[in-house]
């Protein structure tokens, strides 16, 4: 009996351990199903990932696109007493495209500079004519005591030699104050010219009013 007894309870610890075996191994299996299922899941959740990535992306570049604000070519108006050079505006229509600027404000732009940039070159030319005209004041050949003389002198050459285009070419330009322009003339005047005092007094053409006529810029 008691040995049956032995045989018996050995037969079910045998019995136990091999269904504790099989439960370890459902477990492992079940383990490692569980594992291979939220691997996968993180593949696919990656995958989703990366294509919303990509759409937005492309959702974004598309947006980028459909807000661009530069217009195909700019068409701009010059503000009031002022020009613009198309070599300048030529290039600022590029640095704007680049800024992608609306029209409007490249415009905006434009009014508020253009002014500014034909002002600055104003006072630039003017500065260049006032230059030579004091430079011809104090000129050793024409200049000097006899200035107005002299100028008469060469206005008298260019009345005979030039035309009126050519005087109002130099009046425009400026050029006429120039000191290698009257010394030019200057010197044709004298070789045509005759004696500018008549009687100890200035000739009835007026010298000063002459000059005055051929170099409105100059103030002797």
């Amino acid at each position: 009996m008691d040995k049956e007894t032995l045989i018996t309870e050995g037969q079910e610890t045998n019995t136990a351990d091999q269904q504790n075996a099989e439960d370890s191994t459902a477990k492992t299996d079940e383990s490692e199903a569980t594992q291979q299922t939220d691997q996968g899941q993180e593949t696919d959740d990656g995958k989703e990932a990366e294509g919303d990535k990509g759409e937005k992306e492309d959702d974004s570049s598309d947006k980028q696109e459909e807000e661009s604000k530069a217009p195909d070519k700019y068409e701009f108006k010059a503000p009031d007493d002022t020009q613009l050079d198309d070599t300048v505006i030529d290039a600022f229509s590029e640095v704007a495209k680049e800024l992608d600027m609306s029209q409007d404000a490249a415009q905006k732009m434009i009014d508020k500079v253009a002014p500014v940039m034909q002002a600055r070159q104003a006072e630039q030319i003017a500065a260049v004519r006032n230059e030579w005209a004091e430079s011809s004041k104090s000129d050793k050949e024409f200049g000097g005591d006899k200035l107005e003389e002299n100028l008469a002198t060469a206005k008298k050459a260019m009345d005979t030699f030039g035309t009126p285009e050519l005087t109002e070419l130099l009046n425009k330009s400026g050029l006429g104050n120039h000191p290698e322009i009257i010394r030019a003339f200057y010197r044709a005047g004298k070789t045509i010219s005759e004696d500018t005092f008549v009687g100890g007094q200035k000739s009835s053409t007026g010298a000063e009013s002459v000059a005055q006529r051929m170099y409105p810029g100059m103030n002797p």
